[in-house]
């Protein structure tokens, strides 16, 4: 997250989700993995998440819930596909196919689907012009994460690329997003908006962006304590990608699992 910008939620007052997300707000995140088995005992300690299989259509996938409520998921990657493991977020669609179309008009790619998990909802998995991995869904018995604002669940997600302004105009035509750029000069920052309002971010950092790495997108994760929750993440078998630091909305540090699935973990002011 990009210091100064304000997180975005679909959540309700209380913090639980109340109703379908709008267009290209980000309702569900995703982790893919060689392990399974073993991202569930990492998470599972990190953040308290407890698990239910399912949907069957999916594979060998699970869902993360905290009291109950569902937050992220995690699968297993196909071992005769070599993709890479990271946390995918998934941006709302009333009707995946057609946006899955617009995707590919604008120049960007339709890895999977359109396909159904069950009654859940219907999901494609896209790539944007620059390579970066991203979701679609249209949700039916699963509206998305259904609990915000606590430790353990999704709080903004970001778009780290080459430059920001053209990426950022696909992402636009696709989910008819709405924009507002950083206002400092030398600053190559986007967020995008839905109905006004700050959902997402994209990011140009040129050259700085690790080749072996690509553009990407990274999910911030709320914690109580980032100076606690670090520690017990390091414990765990992770490590540091970019060290804690203040920003204007909390305490930030930027992290990998023990499989190497970037993410970050915040602690958000007030």
């Amino acid at each position: 997250m990009t210091e100064g910008r304000a997180p975005g939620s679909s959540a309700g007052p209380s913090g639980a989700a109340s109703a379908r997300p709008a267009l290209g707000t980000p309702c569900w995140v995703s982790l893919m993995v060689h392990g399974p088995t073993a991202a569930q005992e990492f998470y599972g300690e990190l953040f308290g998440w407890e698990f239910r299989s399912g949907p069957p259509q999916l594979g060998p996938y699970v869902r993360a819930l905290l009291d109950g409520r569902e937050v992220a998921g995690i699968g297993r990657l196909p071992p005769d596909r070599r993709l890479p493991v990271a946390w995918t977020p998934y941006l709302a669609s009333d009707r995946v196919d057609a946006t899955a179309e617009t995707v590919r008009l604008c120049g960007g790619t339709v890895g999977v689907g359109p396909l159904d998990a069950g009654d859940a909802g219907r999901l494609a998995i896209g790539l944007d012009p620059s390579g970066a991995v991203f979701g679609v869904w249209q949700s039916a018995a699963h509206l998305g994460t259904a609990v915000t604002g606590v430790h353990g669940t999704p709080a903004w997600n970001e778009l780290v690329t080459y430059e920001a302004a053209g990426v950022a105009k696909f992402y636009e035509t696709v989910f008819g997003y709405g924009r507002q750029t950083e206002g400092s000069a030398d600053a190559d920052h986007v967020t995008l908006l839905v109905d006004g309002r700050p959902v997402a971010g994209v990011r140009g950092v040129g050259a700085a962006l690790p080749r072996v790495r690509g553009p990407h997108w990274v999910t911030y994760f709320e914690v109580d304590d980032v100076d606690e929750a670090l520690a017990r993440f390091l414990g765990l078998g992770g490590h540091v990608v970019r060290p804690v630091r203040d920003g204007g909305h909390g305490r930030v540090v930027d992290v990998a699992d023990p499989e190497g699935a970037r993410f970050a973990l915040i602690q958000r002011c007030g």
